[in-house]
């Protein structure tokens, strides 16, 4: 005979034992195939009882109902089994005694004439006996109209087959009907037992429910004989049956009727939560003007009148909150449009100022570059500040098309580059050897790396930057990472607000509007990207923005991590930069300068041309920390770099610092009476303009620096150096030798 014939499938499973043993997740594919064929069914019931409050209290009720229905039932059915057969075995009992009398005074009254001396012929025989044994069954059960029936049985086993045999009435099977255990226990006593048994017959009858009950008796030969008593239970076991199927058909009759009232009850209170649920979402989705019907005075009542007074109240404060945005952003936007006429016109006396400088004396001169510098930021901010009034409006537009974004980031790092030099900063460009192109607008993703770029060269404290581009899947990315004062805990949401900054006395040497990164936010929004944070104090910090390849794709990744491979967590640091087991600490430090190259103090108010030179005499050698073995750039010497930085900055900051070298002894002087006047004014200047824009400028020093230089131009001199090219070097060199120096 062939063998049945097994699937490829079933046969590889069966051959590699992985029938019964665990997989890759600890069980067995035929398992799990059962688990998911069971599941799969469920799922939809389980589904619909999560969400539906009606149905769990529908179906709690008719099980908890079920349980008492039944509890119930099985006390009910318990007590009237009891009673009937109580009753039964009562009667049958007293049935019994009165034929165990009547049978023994039967046997005894025969016996008397055979015991008087009566002739032997007449004398009592064993036919005799049998015959008398046959008729008293037949005389006994007579008198129960089928009520009971009637079985003898001999006392000795051997008699079975004799005359003296079993005989029973009503076509009863006496051997099968009578228990063997009872008719050991009537063979060895003389009282009456009873025993519950299964009335058999020997017309092949359907048997029946019985009790029986025996005693053992003499006939009339005086030899011992068994006497049984069958009663059906034939009418208990009905009566049974009908209270039974009555408390059925009752209890499944309550169980439904208390379903249906759960549900009726339920309905009246999950239809108004059902309603307040449905104009909840309503509400949330911007209709604010639907409201929940309300009837009668009830809690539910009560409820949706709250709910009501509650979406009024909300509907009114949104209408208000939305006017004030809106007047809000018509200001700014009015404001922004109407400035940009007189600043025009400002501008243009400013240029033909500017232009005009080289005839001025120095005083004059640097006043017309911060002037000019002054417009240009306040140019920058208005230009932010209707770009930001564009995307509250939601008048901004994408124009998308093919760019690559290496060129992008290879443009924004050459702008950045002067401000890197002057910062000591390296600025390193990775993964930039395969294109990365994506469908974006090119000037809208420009100026978003330009603010991260330009933010990093001036947070990282002239530490290398890492410029890093990826593309994955359906999304590219840029991250830059800087290794500087870094984030603290929190602010890698917050840096995204409006004119927040992270430290407030810090000071800003670009002359940032507060807006560029909640504006760069709304341009990786505006391209469906995103643009995200991740700092660490002390340890830097990474900007990533992630943009989809084509403009109506959703992302759903990044191909670059937001936390940096070479953060303190990574490295198994913690956040003092010391290993999570304890230890020295791993961190570099930039080399320090000796103490005797440490700078003095310099005055508040000291004149320009011995801070110049003592600005020149430094020997400022700052180094970049790069936390990711990056190499360490070197920064030259004032004294080699200074000639250098002079000219890189334009014939204009050339000129200036030429005259201000050659007038350096008669503006000392000028400035030392200004300053005295100065100060001797200074209350009154704190609440005309000059005070509103130091008390402005407290957010950003080269602002506070060129307000004061309008009341005071030899003052400004002093504390405007930040802007002068030159000068400004001369001052982070100094700060920074004197960070290293403490």
């Amino acid at each position: 005979m062939r063998p049945p014939r097994r699937s490829a499938r079933f046969g590889a499973l069966v051959d590699s034992g992985l029938m019964l043993q665990g997989g890759v997740q600890g069980s067995s594919p035929l398992l799990r195939l059962f688990t998911r064929w069971v599941r799969r069914p469920l799922l939809p019931m389980m589904r619909l009882w999560r969400r539906n409050i009606q149905l769990k209290v529908v179906v709690t009720t008719l099980l908890m109902s079920l349980g008492v229905v039944l509890l119930l039932g099985f006390v009910v059915m318990s007590s009237v089994s009891n009673g009937l057969l109580k009753a039964k075995v009562n009667a049958a009992q007293s049935q019994a005694d009165g034929g165990f009398r009547a049978a023994q005074e039967q046997a005894n009254s025969a016996h008397q004439p055979a015991a008087q001396g009566g002739d032997a012929a007449d004398g009592p025989t064993a036919q005799n006996a049998a015959v008398w044994l046959s008729e008293l069954a037949e005389q006994l059960a007579s008198g129960g109209q089928n009520a009971f029936y009637v079985v003898t049985l001999s006392s000795n086993a051997s008699d079975s087959g004799s005359v003296r045999g079993p005989r029973a009435s009503g076509g009863v099977d006496p051997i099968q009907s009578v228990p063997v255990d009872l008719r050991e226990r009537v063979d060895g006593g003389s009282l009456a037992y009873q025993s519950n048994t299964r009335i058999d017959f020997i017309d092949h009858r359907e048997s029946q429910p019985g009790l029986v009950i025996g005693k053992q008796l003499s006939d009339l030969n005086g030899d011992s004989y068994q006497l049984y008593y069958l009663f059906p239970l034939t009418q208990e076991e009905e009566s049974m049956n009908l209270v039974r199927g009555t408390l059925a058909t009752a209890g499944l009759f309550v169980v439904v009727l208390l379903g249906a009232i759960a549900w009726l009850v339920v309905r009246q209170v999950v239809t108004p939560v059902r309603m307040a649920a449905g104009i909840a979402e309503r509400l949330s989705a911007g209709r604010l003007q639907e409201r929940m019907k309300v009837t009668g005075e009830d809690d539910i009542a009560r409820l949706g009148e709250a709910f009501n007074k509650m979406a009024s109240n909300l509907q009114l404060k949104i209408q208000q909150l939305e006017e004030l945005s809106r007047m809000q952003r018509r200001f700014v936007s009015d404001v922004s449009h109407e400035l940009r006429t007189p600043l025009t016109t400002v501008r243009m006396a400013a240029d033909v100022i500017h232009e005009a400088r080289v005839d001025f004396d120095p005083v004059t001169a640097r006043s017309a570059e911060l002037l000019a510098d002054q417009l240009d930021r306040f140019e920058s901010l208005l230009a932010d500040l209707l770009e930001i009034s564009r995307f509250d409006a939601g008048a901004a537009a994408l124009e998308a098309e093919p760019i690559d974004l290496r060129e992008v980031v290879r443009r924004v790092v050459g702008g950045a580059e002067p401000l890197a030099e002057r910062k000591g900063t390296h600025i390193r460009i990775v993964g930039d050897q395969q294109p990365v192109v994506a469908e974006a607008d090119a000037r809208r993703v420009e100026r978003v790396l330009r603010n991260l770029v330009v933010n990093a060269v001036e947070h990282g404290d002239g530490k290398d930057v890492v410029v890093r581009l990826a593309a994955a899947g359906g999304a590219v990315a840029v991250a830059v990472r800087d290794y500087g004062v870094g984030l603290k805990p929190g602010e890698a949401t917050r840096v995204f607000s409006r004119f927040w900054r992270a430290d407030p006395a810090r000071a800003r040497t670009t002359g940032g509007t507060g807006l560029g990164l909640s504006i760069a936010l709304e341009d990786a929004r505006l391209h469906g990207g995103w643009l995200q944070a991740w700092g660490e104090p002390g340890g830097g910090s990474q900007f990533r923005l992630t943009l989809p390849r084509t403009a109506d794709e959703p992302l759903r990744g990044s191909p670059i991590p937001l936390e940096p491979d070479d953060s303190r967590r990574h490295r198994g640091l913690n956040g003092a930069g010391l290993p999570l087991g304890g230890g020295t600490k791993r961190a570099t430090v930039p080399h320090q300068a000796p103490p005797d190259r440490v700078p003095p103090p310099v005055p508040a108010k000291a004149p320009i041309a011995p801070r110049l030179a003592r600005a020149a005499a430094l020997d400022v050698d700052p180094t970049a920390l790069p936390g990711s073995g990056a190499r360490v750039v070197p920064r030259q010497g004032w004294e080699e770099s200074g000639a250098d930085t002079a000219a890189g900055a334009g014939p204009e900051a050339r000129a200036g610092a030429e005259a201000l070298a050659k007038d350096a002894p008669a503006a000392a002087g000028a400035a030392a009476e200004r300053d005295a006047q100065a100060e001797t004014d200074a209350p009154a200047q704190t609440d005309g303009p000059a005070g509103a824009e130091a008390s402005e400028g407290a957010e950003d020093s080269a602002g506070a620096e060129a307000s004061a230089g309008a009341e005071d131009p030899a003052g400004a001199e002093n504390r405007a150096g930040a802007e002068d090219p030159v000068r400004r070097d001369a001052v982070v060199g100094r700060e920074e030798g004197a960070s290293r120096g403490r």
